[in-house]
């Protein structure tokens, strides 16, 4: 395919919000109104915004671009609609400050996640990314694994949607790691999701900070996702195809742990990488993204 035809899907927006959903405590959905735009987008894919267009950062981004010396970028955000539905959607986990191990004050997010009210508008870039379906995906497995955490849930969960409603013959397991029931972000509608799709869909959430998860249910449980819970679900390793997503070492650990000599402790991401790699599933057959 040649450049200019990638590059045509890449396209600025002006878009209204339409809803502010809360999720959980600290992650939101923003409904997006797009007017009469066509909308030519693959579920997965991610939008950007700049937060140089909001005047209430204006002061925040002088101070950590003189601090940092360089250009506040945009920020990158994983939809949570699917193709078919009507309105686009991206869902927004609210970043912290942890002193000694986030460099920066997080800047765009605790505003989207907090102080964005219907009516607003938001300029918007997209859509582009390569954690998406391959379009040959049902003669490659009939089996799709997905495994997330924390807001690694938002490309998995449009994912799921679109295949749920347009490649019929894929069945999901869905392993979604939190640390306290109150923290699954779409927990109610992937249980609708199941409740419909039965025979396609089945949903296990892993809390590792709750050791008596199960009183929420057969398919919760307490701890984290391991090469012993993935050999559980996964069944076939090498005829699945697993789409992974969440939080992997920082920059900032890595530069701290340079520091002292030493090797920083794994996070999500790549505990279950290399759970995936023990049980056989080939690398070749994991699709993954993080973030940190």
């Amino acid at each position: 395919m040649p450049p200019e035809a990638g590059r045509r899907k890449i396209k600025e927006l002006e878009v209204m919000v339409a809803d502010a959903i809360a999720e959980t405590p600290d992650t939101t959905t923003l409904v997006l109104f797009t007017g009469n735009d066509r909308l030519e987008y693959k579920p997965g894919h991610f939008l950007t915004i700049d937060p140089h267009q909001f005047e209430a950062l204006e002061r925040f981004i002088a101070f950590l671009e003189d601090l940092k010396g360089k250009r506040e970028p945009v920020r990158a955000y994983s939809l949570s609609s699917a193709p078919h539905e009507k309105y686009l959607a991206v869902t927004i986990k609210e970043e912290r400050y942890t002193t000694g191990i986030t460099r920066y004050p997080p800047l765009l997010s605790p505003l989207l996640v907090k102080r964005t009210t219907r009516g607003m508008r938001i300029a918007i870039t997209g859509f582009t990314g390569p954690y998406t379906f391959p379009d040959d995906i049902e003669s490659t497995t009939d089996h799709i694994v997905h495994v997330c955490a924390g807001s690694g849930v938002v490309p998995n969960f449009s994912l799921l949607k679109h295949a749920l409603r347009c490649l019929p013959r894929l069945r999901h397991t869905f392993l979604c790691s939190n640390k306290t029931y109150a923290d699954i972000i779409f927990r109610d509608a992937l249980a609708r999701l199941q409740a419909m799709h039965s025979r396609q869909l089945r949903v296990v959430h892993l809390l590792t900070r709750d050791e008596d998860a199960g009183r929420f249910g057969p398919d919760v449980r307490p701890g984290r996702i391991t090469a012993a819970v993935l050999r559980e679900y996964v069944g076939d390793p090498s005829a699945c195809v697993v789409y992974l997503c969440g939080p992997a070492v920082t920059p900032a650990k890595r530069s701290q742990s340079a520091a002292m000599g030493t090797t920083p402790a794994p996070g999500f991401f790549e505990s279950v990488l290399d759970g995936l790699c023990e049980i056989g599933v080939p690398r070749d057959r994991i699709e993954h993204e993080s973030y940190g």
